[in-house]
């Protein structure tokens, strides 16, 4: 292999964000405080929501907090999709909850909506669809599927920062939306993940939740100040964001519509690019309401295409294994979509530092295999 290897994702971190945190170094005050509450604001604002916004450290907090504060526990089902980071099933499972594998459209990779309401049961409380590569296209039936069964809504929305449904950007409306703002997401507070409900009720649940069920610790955190005389009545867990963390991610907001201009430029020269290659499909995505966090193709030689490429530096992902096939989450039945896509899915370089030369060699080379 000869040459610098390309990467399939990165961080892209500017001066900025690096003098926010020394900013935040120099002030002693580094767990959550005042910078935290600022992120919730400023995400708030961004999306232009009436619903409430709480930080937490990670996107997968985000999803167990969630399942936890909807009273979802030992002997209830949710439904979800297999083909999603295991990450969604660990939530679910922390609960003592039981996640139900779901089939997917194969145009989307969404879930499939006809399968999941075959697995309604007594016992299913809610349904997390994931958008799949940041795109929710599919959502209306989802809500219609709960209105129909009462059952919650929570919306993995880990990869779908910035991107647009039916005109509006996804966290303005819904029942409860989890987002992630790990390293490689469309903005990044380092590892971070928000929720966002409308359900008071819920939300101050989450809020002292993310504190160790301290009750009412978030206000006394963002004036800088801590309870000792408290009281704690439901189980919590260490998942507050930090000021540090925070503040990589107000930079980051700001970043945001260059980064979406560029991921989706990205996302339609290898539509441009590829679209020639009869073995190659694309999600069917509208790229100019998605920001693509990662972008997939279905390829149906895709193991020796993916070879192909990473024996000419350039490095390829999975997203991902069915869960369902994994030991800890493994059924009696079989999913023949999900398997099928999973064979078939790859996902090339997509980031915001991605170059046009490096992109150009990506397309050259995947032309170059079928040649």
């Amino acid at each position: 292999m000869n040459g610098k290897k390309i990467r399939l994702s990165k961080s892209s971190i500017s001066q900025k964000e690096k003098d926010a945190v020394l900013k935040v170094l120099g002030s002693e005050f580094l767990g959550m405080g005042e910078e935290v509450k600022l992120f919730e604001d400023k995400i708030k604002e961004y999306l232009e929501t009436s619903m409430d916004v709480v930080c937490v450290n990670t996107g997968t907090s985000a999803l167990h907090l969630a399942i936890s504060a909807l009273d979802i526990g030992e002997g209830d089902e949710v439904l979800v999709p297999s083909l999603t980071y295991v990450a969604s099933y660990q939530a679910i499972s922390a609960t003592g909850a039981t996640p139900i594998s779901c089939e997917i459209n194969p145009d989307t990779l969404f879930i499939d909506m006809e399968d999941a309401k075959k697995k309604i049961t007594k016992n299913t409380k809610a349904i997390m669809p994931v958008h799949y590569a940041s795109s929710s296209k599919g959502m209306d039936k989802v809500y219609k599927l709960a209105d129909e069964f009462n059952i919650r809504v929570i919306e993995d929305a880990a990869q779908a920062f910035g991107s647009v449904r039916d005109e509006k950007k996804i966290g303005t409306y819904g029942d409860v939306i989890c987002f992630s703002f790990d390293g490689i997401k469309n903005i990044t507070s380092g590892e971070g993940g928000a929720i966002l409900s409308s359900d008071i009720e819920f939300i101050q649940k989450i809020k002292d939740a993310r504190l160790l069920g301290v009750e009412k610790d978030t206000e006394k955190r963002f004036k800088g100040q801590r309870s000792w005389d408290f009281d704690v009545k439901e189980q919590g867990f260490r998942y507050h964001m930090s000021n540090i963390m925070a503040s990589i991610g107000i930079v980051q907001l700001n970043r945001v519509d260059e980064f979406k201009s560029k991921r989706q430029q990205i996302a339609k020269k290898y539509i441009h690019g590829l679209s020639s290659i009869q073995d190659i499909c694309f999600l069917d995505f509208d790229f100019n309401e998605v920001l693509p966090h990662i972008f997939v193709i279905k390829a149906k030689k895709r193991e020796k295409l993916r070879e192909y490429l990473i024996s000419n530096n350039i490095e390829c992902g999975i997203h991902y294994k069915p869960n369902h096939l994994l030991s800890k989450y493994k059924i009696d039945i079989s999913l023949p979509i999900t398997e099928k896509i999973y064979d078939e899915i790859l996902t090339l370089p997509c980031h915001f530092d991605l170059t046009e030369a490096e992109q150009d060699k990506v397309i050259q080379k995947a032309r170059e295999f079928y040649v």
